[in-house]
């Protein structure tokens, strides 16, 4: 029975701004949810988005329906949180928020079971991943001085094993042009991806997917707008080059509407937003019997890592045949030190190979203590018979709590 929902909203000031084709980062956030059985177990989420937000949309909303619920009926659960806010939040904030507790929950149910989130998704099909390395990002400096830069930072993750790498495009179009055929005579062998983040229009796209195929790039991600389908469709045909997008989705339904369109060749689900694990594998087979592949998205920190590769590690490669690509799970290099810092069980991350965890849950465990320095606001709901009185009497800066 679940018993405590707790939230830790965390945040990390930059040494000097990142960027990609919409905006600059001066800060890293996270949101984090630990659910409590009564037991005493926990289980831990993460959200993607805006964290001070969705913290608000767990503690007021979610988590009270959740206080006395039967911890193993995460299906349910997802369900009950659904329909609680169907008529006014079937996306954005509310659903980050499922997603966040959806995790927490997966990861809770596998250590009352002690099973890994793999075998809860039906079972790995192999105990290590190639990831790619993303980071790369643009930062505020002249475009000769930000290439070179760009490129000593792909050949880092180049020296630690890294075979694949995904660069940041839609500066503008000569920059993107310059740094895509930069990228491919620096790095020869690599197998490279380019993320626009939705910059272009439709004809830039179209420009820029044949120069990326022009230098044998795996797929352009993110080129359109999420909200233009057809206009992604039109894409895919005019392309040869794979088109991804998704990050931004949420929920089958919304995927769905991707599939039916014709909009893209690769889903990229996040974990953290997309409505959770448990939703992620409804989309992942609708996405199967349209012959698309499913490839998540991530980023934050070693929750979301954690769950994406149990997630991909669960995967078959669509259409399949014996000799095929691997799928290439996402390994978010770009400056966050909560990414590793306030864990004391992580994903293992080697010569470019992640290692799918293999212990109960998620496999992954955040350290309270190495948390408080980064924690801004922390958020505590109990459990009470009557769950309309639900006490709510921690709220405010972080309180260790065991």
């Amino acid at each position: 029975m679940i018993e405590r929902i707790r939230t830790y909203l965390l945040e990390h000031e930059l040494d000097a701004p990142i960027g990609f084709s919409q905006w600059y980062y001066s800060k890293r956030n996270a949101l984090l949810i630990q659910v409590v059985d009564s037991s005493g177990a926990s289980g831990w989420g993460e959200c993607y988005g805006p964290a001070a937000v969705t913290q608000t949309a767990v503690e007021q909303f979610y988590a009270p329906l959740l206080m006395g619920q039967d911890a193993l009926s995460n299906e349910r659960l997802w369900s009950m949180c659904w329909h609680a806010s169907h008529d006014f939040a079937m996306q954005g904030v509310m659903m980050g928020a499922i997603s966040g507790l959806d995790m927490a929950l997966l990861d809770l149910k596998g250590k009352l079971l002690n099973v890994s989130a793999s075998v809860l998704m039906g079972g790995a099909e192999q105990d290590q991943l190639e990831g790619y390395a993303t980071g790369m990002y643009f930062t505020r400096q002249d475009e000769h001085a930000l290439l070179d830069s760009i490129l000593t930072e792909a050949g880092h993750h180049v020296a630690n094993g890294f075979g694949a790498l995904k660069i940041k495009v839609g500066k503008n179009i000569a920059f993107d042009r310059m740094l895509i055929e930069a990228m491919r005579k620096t790095f020869p062998e690599s197998v490279l991806m380019a993320d626009s983040n939705h910059a272009y229009d439709l004809n830039e796209a179209i420009e820029m997917g044949h120069w990326l195929e022009a230098h044998q790039y795996r797929w352009f991600e993110e080129p359109l707008s999420p909200t233009q389908p057809a206009a992604l469709a039109t894409l895919c045909e005019k392309l040869d080059i794979a088109v991804a997008t998704g990050e931004c989705e949420q929920t089958r339904w919304g995927f769905e509407k991707l599939l039916h369109a014709g909009a893209a060749t690769i889903l990229q689900p996040d974990m953290a937003y997309c409505g959770g694990p448990t939703e992620a594998l409804k989309i992942r087979a609708l996405a199967s019997a349209k012959g698309v592949d499913v490839v998540p998205h991530c980023w934050g920190t070693q929750l979301n890592l954690a769950c994406a590769a149990h997630f991909l590690a669960t995967a078959s490669v669509e259409p399949g045949r014996a000799e095929s690509q691997a799928l290439l799970l996402e390994v978010d290099n770009s400056p966050n030190p909560m990414r590793t810092e306030i864990y004391k069980a992580s994903v293992v991350v080697s010569g470019g190979c992640v290692q799918v965890p293999q212990g109960a849950g998620l496999g992954v465990e955040p350290d309270l203590k190495e948390m408080q320095p980064f924690c801004i606001n922390q958020t505590e709901i109990k459990n009470d018979a009557d769950v309309s009185n639900v006490d709510r009497s921690k709220s405010g800066r972080f309180e260790q709590t065991y």
